[in-house]
């Protein structure tokens, strides 16, 4: 877990530091004072590897000019065994650090020491977080929507994990409620139909019309006849909505992991409502005063709750007043919990009886306005929903073919499902496009994504490693193996793009901390592609296989090294790297 970007950075920090200090017990600086000092890495590195603004942001109160601070340090700078070969004035002062042999030496080193761990942090340790993703609708297939929110969910799982953090992956199933009823009446509409013909019985105008719940209606008369006709409309609806759920989770489950996600567990809602927690949750908010009845229903005093957050966030009486907030409903006049109630309760069951220290769910952007709500009524309960619940909204996704826009399945004519997509898309490049930044729309180009050349960004970073693994066979066939550090002068690694690439390398362990600190698993995807770049400028014009001994095994470690970083970059989001393509 040694990154090198952070230790090169805390470096340039410790020699600014000792350099004042000399230089104040010299008497040619004032002593005591602090500064905020920024180190960066520049974007145009010719003038250095590293800057630090530390002379300018002392030289004030030191009354003195910044590149006289400057000229002082350097003086007294000791680059001695460091991991810089020199420290140079530039602009108004900035101090600029060059990095040298021992530092490339040393992160080539970290990647082979590490390996497969390579790229993982502790910022998030001793961090219990839960991802709650996809949890789609269990009433029907699942479509592009859930495929993206998949992808999104399990790549900032990983990244999560990779940060440090205890991670749980979760599925919400919503098996409880008006859809499951909706989900009985439109399965019971199609198996009398079966029965007593189409027009025996009319179909539900807001029942789901797919042709899924036809065939779900078939196999349940094939199974069970004309049984549950004349009996009860209670009996019949459990009936046959155990029987649809029944069939429809499991495929839910194999289509996830076909598509490479699995679930730490499955959190059926009816549990929640079985268990009498429901109830007591609303209970809870009642005691705590955040509720009352109005036209025989009970109501949650939502606008309080977010008006008083809004206050806590600076805004004005005025500004919230235009939001026109609303109150919610949590048991209706009938005696039933709304889903919101149940929410409520799924959430403080994930706080309060499971202790997570952070709760993300991932969810479409239309659910954008049920966001404060939700956080508003974990505030109520005294669970801290504004800091510990996290809502990562992702925007639609739109099927393009040939500049045109796809919602047909070829094969079914259908809506396309996310086992349609994976019929025709292979998982690498599903997982590989789906993990775009959350919050843009993208466009899921379908040609693109079966392309076998450098357009396809999935093709052109599993090539960069193929490629490296057909370098690796061939010379090992010629009795040239991957050399060790200990075997390696690293002080024939001269040239800028072999610079280039080990300092790509290093870049992995921050895009790694980037991701899960935003929430972003983008980050990666991003990473790769650079990567993937930076490794064929450096193959194309560096020669490995012919060179001579030292420089033919530096090389040919920095290449089994990009490799590594490649494979485990690969398999963080998901996809596979290849030895051969």
């Amino acid at each position: 877990m040694i990154h090198m970007i952070q230790k090169a950075k805390e470096q340039v920090q410790a020699l600014t530091d000792g350099a004042y200090a000399k230089a104040a017990a010299e008497g040619l600086l004032p002593g005591g004072i602090t500064a905020r000092a920024t180190i960066e890495i520049p974007k145009d590195v010719s003038n250095g590897d590293y800057t630090t603004t530390f002379c300018l942001a002392a030289a004030k109160a030191m009354h003195k000019n910044p590149r006289e601070v400057a000229k002082v340090l350097t003086e007294r700078m000791d680059l001695t065994d460091s991991y810089f070969t020199s420290v140079e004035i530039a602009g108004p002062g900035f101090l600029n650090f060059r990095l040298g042999e021992k530092w490339y030496a040393e992160t080539l080193c970290t990647v082979e020491t590490e390996g497969k761990d390579y790229g993982r942090n502790d910022s998030l340790q001793g961090k219990k977080y839960m991802v709650e993703f996809v949890s789609a609708n269990p009433t029907g297939p699942m479509h592009m929507g859930n495929a993206r929110g998949g992808v999104l969910g399990d790549t900032l799982a990983q990244v999560l994990s990779w940060s440090g953090a205890d991670v749980w992956r979760e599925f919400y199933v919503n098996d409880a409620g008006n859809q499951i009823e909706k989900f009985a009446k439109s399965l019971e509409a199609r198996y009398i139909q079966l029965i007593k013909g189409e027009d025996a019985v009319e179909f539900p105008e807001d029942g789901y019309h797919g042709d899924d719940i036809r065939e779900l209606a078939r196999l349940f008369y094939e199974q069970n006849g004309d049984k549950y006709l004349d009996c009860d409309e209670k009996t019949r609806h459990d009936a046959l909505s155990s029987f649809g759920l029944n069939h429809n989770i499991p495929k839910m489950k194999t289509d996830l992991a076909r598509y490479g996600i699995h679930y730490d567990q499955w959190f059926f809602e009816s549990t929640l409502h079985e268990s009498g927690f429901v109830a007591d949750s609303v209970q809870k908010l009642t005691d705590r005063g955040y509720t009352y009845e109005k036209d025989g229903a009970l109501w949650l005093r939502t606008s309080e709750i977010l008006a008083e957050n809004l206050r806590k966030a600076g805004k004005s009486q005025e500004e919230i007043d235009k939001m026109e907030l609303k109150d919610d409903v949590l048991r209706r006049a009938n005696g039933f919990y709304t889903y919101f109630a149940a929410d409520i309760a799924y959430h403080r069951n994930k706080f309060e009886v499971r202790g997570f220290d952070k709760v993300i769910n991932v969810w479409g952007a239309d659910h954008h306005g049920h966001v404060a709500r939700l956080k508003g009524a974990m505030d109520a309960l005294g669970l801290d929903g504004t800091n510990r619940l996290d809502i990562v909204l992702m925007q639609l996704v739109k099927l393009v073919r040939d500049g045109e826009v796809v919602r047909m399945s070829k094969r079914t004519g259908k809506a396309i499902s996310l086992t349609d997509l994976l019929d025709e898309i292979p998982v690498d490049a599903c997982r590989y496009f789906f993990n775009a930044k959350p919050e843009t729309q993208m466009e899921f180009d379908l040609g693109l994504a079966v392309r076998e050349d450098s357009e396809n960004p999935v093709y052109y970073v599993q090539y960069a490693h193929a490629r490296i693994c057909t370098l690796i066979k061939a010379l090992a066939a010629e009795g040239q193996t991957v050399p060790t550090c200990a075997e390696v002068d690293f002080s024939v690694l001269t040239e800028d793009l072999e610079k280039a690439l080990v300092k790509q390398l290093a870049v992995y362990c921050e895009e790694v901390r980037l991701a899960a600190r935003d929430y972003d698993p983008s980050h990666i995807n991003r990473y790769l592609t650079d990567l993937a770049a930076s490794f064929h400028k450096f193959y194309n014009a560096c020669r490995i296989k012919g060179e001579e001994e030292k420089i033919l095994k530096a090389r040919l470690l920095l290449a089994e090294c990009t490799r590594s970083v490649l494979e485990n970059a690969m398999r963080l989001i998901g996809c596979s790297a290849p030895e051969k393509m």
